[in-house]
Parts: structure tokens; C-alpha cells; sequence
């Protein structure tokens, strides 16, 4: 089985998309400064893939949060540490739960919309007439996005974060009972700003560099048919939830 995994040339397969891919992210920084002069253009990608995706974040978190306290409520109940259930609330948003689900959303509402968007103007020539006027398809159009998604990602989180909190709040205090000044003295007491909220920033950006990255690569190297963009699309959503699982081991791993 291995061998003919390795004949019909899977494994060179994707190493030689990875390969691309990393040869693609030092093409985009290259062309960065060429880009600012495009800064127009940067601003409105940041508010259509981070604005616009404010609505799916919001509410996400805001249930999260509140699953989250419910579940963990009946769980300490069973120590009596119920007292602790806004630390574990907040532990657990800032750490895993906040970075790694707004990754999700992201590559699910904004990456498929820039693989889309970067796909059809391979697929209707758009990229090709910008090279015959002289402008950089990388600059004008890759590098804005690959900016506006690693911008995006950590206010996002903080937004998820922000909200996951307020339903845990919500769920516990208001529902289960437990006193607040307990719930926001132990989670403020508890929770350090550097080992815990800064780290979950940090992964943002790495979630955000990656998720865009794949979408930005696969609309840019997408084939110019209708059926080409759909599997890019498709490709964009499956890579980014596989990258950003296997790359939040290695950075919880790095940053513990």
C-alpha cells in the first residue's frame, strides 16, 4: 500500500505544494513595500475579510462561551471548585479556544472568499492584464490580502475572546449562581497577560500568516476554469483546518 501511495506520487505531490507554497510567501514579502502603495487597497480588504466577518465571530464566541461555562460548571461542581470558573473559562478562550476557532471561522468565511475572488480573476484574465499593464498582480492584489488577513486574525480573536468571556459571564453569574466578584477576581488574579493572553496573540498571527497564505496561493495558482476555483476553494477550507490543528501542537508545545 505504501509503495503504491508512493508511485501514483501523492507524497511528491504535496511536498511539491508545500515547496510552492513556501516559495510563494517569500514572493509576497518581497513584493510588501511595492504594495504600500496600494494602501487603499490593503484598508479595504481589512474591513471585508476582518469587518465583515465580525458578525460570524461575535456569535460564535458569544455560544462557545456559554457551552463552555456550562459544561465546566457541572465538571468543577464535582471538586467544589466552581469559585474557579471564570479562570478556566478565560484560561481556556485565551490559550486554545480563542485562536484556534477564529482560525476556523476564518479560513471558512474570509479565506474561501479571497481563494474565490483571486480564482475568478485567474479564470477571467484579469491577473494577466495587469502584468501586460506593467502591475504587479503580487503587489496589487496577493500581498494587500496576505496583510489585511494577518491584521485581521489577532483583533478577531480578541473580539471571540472578548465575547466568550461575556457568555461565560453570562451562563455562569447569571444562570448558575456564581458570584461575580468570584468570577472576575480568581480570572483576574489567575490570569497573566504575558504567559497567557500574548501567547494567544501570537498564535493569531501564525493562524493568520498560514490560513492566508493557502488561500491567497491556492486562488493565485488555481487552473482558469469554473471547476478549477470550486476545488481551490475546497482545497483552501480542508488545508487551513489541517495547518492550523497540526501548527497549534507546535506552537502550544514551543510556547509552554
Amino acid at each position: 500500500m505504501n509503495a503504491r501511495f508512493l508511485r501514483d506520487g501523492y507524497v511528491t505531490d504535496a511536498l511539491a505544494q508545500i515547496g510552492a507554497a513556501g516559495l510563494f510567501f517569500f514572493t509576497i514579502l518581497g513584493a510588501v513595500p511595492k504594495s504600500l502603495r496600494h494602501f487603499r487597497e490593503t484598508v479595504r480588504q481589512i474591513w471585508f475579510v476582518g469587518a465583515m466577518s465580525l458578525v460570524i465571530i461575535m456569535t460564535c464566541g458569544l455560544f462557545v462561551g456559554m457551552v463552555l461555562a456550562l459544561q465546566l460548571y457541572h465538571t468543577l461542581s464535582i471538586f467544589g471548585g466552581t469559585a474557579a470558573l471564570g479562570t478556566v473559562v478565560a484560561l481556556s478562550l485565551f490559550r486554545e479556544l480563542g485562536p484556534v476557532v477564529t482560525a476556523l471561522l476564518f479560513a471558512g468565511r474570509a479565506g474561501t472568499s479571497i481563494t474565490a475572488e483571486i480564482g475568478l480573476m485567474r479564470a477571467t484574465d484579469q491577473l494577466a492584464a495587469m502584468e501586460m499593464m506593467a502591475v504587479d498582480p503580487v503587489a496589487y492584489v496577493v500581498a494587500p490580502r496576505f496583510l489585511a488577513g494577518v491584521i485581521a486574525m489577532p483583533i478577531l480573536a480578541c473580539v471571540f475572546n472578548a465575547l466568550g468571556i461575556f457568555g461565560g459571564h453570562l451562563v455562569g453569574v447569571t444562570w448558575l449562581g456564581v458570584d461575580n466578584g468570584t468570577f472576575w477576581g480568581n480570572m483576574t488574579a489567575n490570569v497573566e497577560v504575558w504567559a497567557d493572553v500574548i501567547n494567544g496573540v501570537w498564535k493569531s498571527l501564525a493562524f493568520g500568516a498560514v490560513v492566508t497564505l493557502i488561500a491567497v496561493f491556492q486562488g493565485y495558482t488555481t487552473p482558469p476554469t469554473s471547476e478549477g476555483v470550486a476545488y481551490a476553494t475546497t482545497r483552501t477550507v480542508v488545508f487551513s483546518s489541517i495547518v492550523v490543528l497540526a501548527l497549534d501542537f507546535v506552537l502550544t508545545a514551543f510556547l509552554m
